[in-house]
């Protein structure tokens, strides 16, 4: 009896240390992190189990909290942490520069594989607090400060300087960026993917010409609420071979010949065209003929455009297109979602002027 007490003592060790062990693994890579915190304070045993996971902690969510600058010392003074690739602080109260200072004098080595930090509307955050951060983070990829209107050309100069890595750039609201910030990028970043200057006002055609030249890896580009570009930087957008996604929102001196030289790039899934007030049928059509890939397509308030480009749509993007705004395109009749379906057989998403 005995011996077989010890056995099944044994086989239930065995299941805790093992079956138990690998399900809570399992599991708690799906948790989101203040359920995977929790979790810590269950039993010492399954402190020991989760913080002996690696992976589990390669990230720092602290979107929307309240006190984040200090949470993040708090987090980054712990051995668990030593690995953190991404932290978000995304809209979180409460972290000024001197937490990133504090940072970089109390946890230089935490952030040395830190990959992507979002600081979108860390408004309290200054050129001093990008420097800080930055210097500690050599192998940065992906940076995001969105509307923060404190941080200006100085901010670029040293991200550039510290983090020669970046390929994910969001800058949008950054309403003090020039246009010598964008040659910093442009000269720093030629690898760069992702780009967004939605709303960087100070920035003109002399700018976005820098990076259209330098930075021909381009995936993405936001150049949403940005009406003072004109066709001599548009057409430089052909420059991008690999471009997938371009926004370009409110541009009211964007015409048909411009979005001609657009139409270079074929690679294109995604195009906002809305309120690109003097594009016509004939820069639409120039579009599918040659971007039939396109997956989302927005011609919101455009009148100059009528049902002409949108039978060309139909010949040549009929199998990929999903989304097609035509709302305020009085030119365009209506249809009914039979009729429509016809045309685009994938269409889910289809808004009419009414």
């Amino acid at each position: 009896m005995e011996s077989k007490k010890v056995m099944i003592e044994e086989e239930e060790e065995m299941w805790r240390k093992e079956i138990v062990t690998s399900v809570m693994r399992i599991v708690s890579t799906r948790l989101p992190q203040r359920d995977l915190i929790s979790l810590l304070l269950v039993s010492p045993w399954l402190y020991r189990t989760l913080v002996s996971y690696p992976s589990l902690w390669l990230n720092i969510d602290l979107r929307e909290r309240t006190n984040a600058g200090d949470r993040l010392l708090a987090a980054l003074s712990l051995p668990r942490y030593g690995q953190v690739k991404h932290i978000n602080l995304e809209f979180s109260q409460g972290v000024e520069d001197s937490h990133l200072q504090l940072v970089k004098s109390q946890c230089h080595d935490a952030l040395s594989s830190l990959e992507c930090l979002n600081l979108n509307g860390c408004q309290k955050i200054s050129d001093s607090g990008i420097e800080a951060i930055t210097s500690i983070c050599p192998k940065l990829k992906a940076i995001s400060i969105y509307w923060n209107v404190r941080v200006t050309d100085d901010c670029i100069r040293h991200l550039v300087k510290n983090c020669r890595n970046i390929i994910d750039l969001n800058l949008s609201g950054c309403k003090s960026i020039t246009d010598k910030g964008l040659q910093l990028v442009a000269e720093g970043y030629q690898d760069l993917v992702s780009l967004n200057i939605t709303r960087c006002v100070k920035v003109t055609d002399d700018g976005l010409l820098h990076v259209l030249h330098k930075c021909s890896s381009l995936q993405t580009l936001n150049l949403y609420a940005l009406s003072g570009f004109t066709d001599k930087a548009y057409k430089k957008i052909s420059l991008l071979a690999d471009l997938r996604f371009l926004d370009l929102c409110g541009a009211q001196n964007l015409s048909d010949e411009g979005l001609g030289d657009i139409a270079k790039c074929n690679k294109i899934e995604s195009l906002n065209l809305t309120w690109c007030v003097r594009i016509t049928d004939a820069g639409v059509i120039t579009i599918a003929n040659s971007c039939t890939s396109l997956e989302f397509l927005s011609l919101f308030g455009i009148v100059g455009v009528t049902d002409k480009c949108l039978e060309a749509l139909s010949q040549t993007c009929s199998a990929t297109l999903t989304t097609l705004d035509v709302n305020g395109c009085i030119g365009i009749k209506r249809r009914s979602r039979e009729e429509l379906l016809q045309m685009f057989p994938r269409l889910t998403c289809f808004k009419v002027h009414s």
